[in-house]
């Protein structure tokens, strides 16, 4: 399913039929504000959070981590290379469901991998967006 337009509403909440399997890949495009301080993208099965992918432009790191039965996780921070998505800036973000693993790709470069804390992919028929970016752009 794909969500297009000049601009979509923030927050943006849209369905997964059928949800999620190994080599679905989820995209996102817009553009950060540019006095962005974060945004989120968030993977969910009922309340639960499987993957939070936050973006902190102050910290200048991207945090990940699982919302659980009410309780978060251990964040992970740090990235393997400098903070591709910059404030006024586009970007196009890909999710992709490895075997093990959430592997994230920003303008056609790996960022990180988050293993699965919540491993019934087909569990998981939710995306959110919300936080200081112009949506433009998200197939499920």
């Amino acid at each position: 399913m794909i969500s297009s337009r000049r601009q979509l509403p923030i927050p943006y909440f849209i369905s997964i039929p059928g949800g999620l399997q190994v080599a679905k890949v989820i995209r996102v495009s817009g553009t950060v504000l540019p006095n962005a301080k974060r945004f989120h993208i968030n993977l969910c099965t009922g309340e639960n959070i499987t993957f939070h992918l936050n973006p902190r432009f102050s910290e200048n790191t991207v945090v990940r981590n699982s919302k659980i039965k009410g309780s978060w996780g251990e964040e992970e921070r740090g990235l393997p290379t400098n903070m591709p998505l910059l404030t006024g800036h586009s970007f196009k973000m890909e999710i992709i469901c490895e075997a093990h693993c959430y592997k994230v790709v920003v303008d056609g470069q790996h960022l990180l991998e988050y293993t699965y804390r919540v491993k019934e992919l087909s569990t998981i028929n939710r995306l959110e967006v919300d936080g200081d970016i112009k949506l433009t752009k998200v197939q499920v």
